[in-house]
């Protein structure tokens, strides 16, 4: 998603505060020398300055409260910062621990969670989604998890991109996922499952709800023992409104006049499997590193899950299982958006060279992806020296 931003002649404003032009390089200049660092060891200098040089031109065009951002190099993390604010309102530092909404990001983890049970025979990805998932009413066709996972399901997506509407402004917490399929569970389907590539985070409740069937444990367990654990991503869970959750940054969205406000309330308890986790740039760097080393499922299962799919009448939807997928420059790139109240992220990885990149923004309806592309470019260029 490409946004055109417009900028004030005389500078832009935080929290009802006018900062003038100068004032706001000046904190974004200061973003970046206070920028916490993971591990820069393995990337080169010139590497570094592209990337800040790029964070910080994101950051003085958007108006970003806070960006985290990770690069992985030959399967191995190499450099993690945080630049900016986690709270406006306390002066807290973002950090490459922040915890981020991941929005839709949430879906390739979910996905990798569903994969690994089909490779342990758990649960067949062909058979209709109500062996696992009892909860939900047969329709007019079966609908398969290997379909949801593709967005062919005919699942529908939200019905409007209102405040106001219930699906996207909920605030009410929900304590199963079968209570988050009561919004969608007696509508009818979109279209015969495997006909038509439609984007649906209501889908992905029933994938979660076909892993807790097939594994015998809710999904926030299932997952967290089996995906996050293992790939040693020990801050990443579920985004619960009212506990209290260390390094979780605070949410900013900006207002009909420009100004940087705090985004509109989310419990997203009713959608984690699609878009209800949060984590940190470093978390998901390690999770890019466990898919590339195949800590979580093999290398054959993951070539399954960055296959695109294809509609009944061969179409190819350029989606795979969880991830979208792309070829650019002649390297094959699979990756995943993700925009929510209070956030915008991206994920991408170049499997063939091993590389990845993570970028996590705590401000809605700014392209993540955009800066994404630009840091992955930046590694994929980087002399083979510079990658051990």
């Amino acid at each position: 998603m490409s946004l055109i931003l417009e900028r004030e002649r005389r500078g832009f404003r935080i929290g009802g505060w006018r900062l003038r032009a100068l004032s706001a390089v000046v904190i974004v200049a200061l973003a970046l020398a206070g920028a916490l660092t993971a591990d820069d060891a393995a990337i080169s200098a010139a590497e570094k300055a592209q990337v800040e040089d790029a964070v910080s031109k994101f950051m003085a065009a958007s108006h970003a409260p806070g960006v985290s951002a990770a690069i992985v190099e030959n399967g191995q993390l190499v450099w993690s910062e945080g630049f900016g604010m986690a709270d406006l309102e306390n002066s807290v530092p973002a950090t490459s621990r922040t915890l981020y909404r991941l929005g839709s990001v949430s879906k390739p983890l979910t996905a990798t969670a569903a994969l690994q049970l089909w490779e342990r025979g758990k649960i067949d990805l062909d058979a209709p989604v109500q062996k696992y998932c009892p909860t939900f009413p047969q329709k007019e066709w079966p609908i398969t998890t290997r379909e949801l996972l593709g967005h062919l399901g005919g699942i529908r997506h939200y019905k409007s991109d209102s405040q106001d509407d219930p699906e996207i402004g909920n605030t009410k917490h929900f304590d199963s996922l079968a209570d988050g399929i009561k919004f969608f569970a007696n509508d009818p389907l979109i279209a015969k499952p495997g006909t038509k590539f439609h984007y649906s985070t209501m889908g992905y409740t029933l994938v979660g709800c076909a892993i807790e069937g097939a594994s015998g444990e809710k999904f926030v367990d299932y997952i967290r023992e089996n995906v996050f654990l293992p790939a040693g991503m020990t801050g990443t869970q579920a985004d619960n409104l009212t506990s209290i959750i260390h390094y979780r940054t605070r949410y900013y969205s900006k207002n009909k006049s420009g100004a940087v406000v705090n985004a509109d309330l989310l419990d997203s308890s009713y959608k984690i499997p699609g878009g209800g986790l949060i984590s940190s740039a470093d978390d998901m760097a390690r999770f890019e590193i466990a898919i590339l080393n195949d800590t979580l499922i093999k290398r054959a299962t993951r070539d399954i899950t960055w296959t695109p799919q294809k509609t009944a009448d061969g179409l190819q939807s350029g989606y795979a299982l969880g991830w979208g997928t792309s070829t650019r420059d002649g390297i094959f790139e699979a990756g995943h958006g993700g925009s929510q109240q209070g956030t915008s992220t991206a994920i991408r990885v170049a499997p063939e060279k091993r590389d990845g990149v993570v970028v996590l923004v705590n401000m809605d309806e700014v392209d993540a992806g955009e800066l994404a592309g630009q840091l992955l470019k930046f590694v994929l260029a980087a002399p083979p020296a510079s990658k051990n």
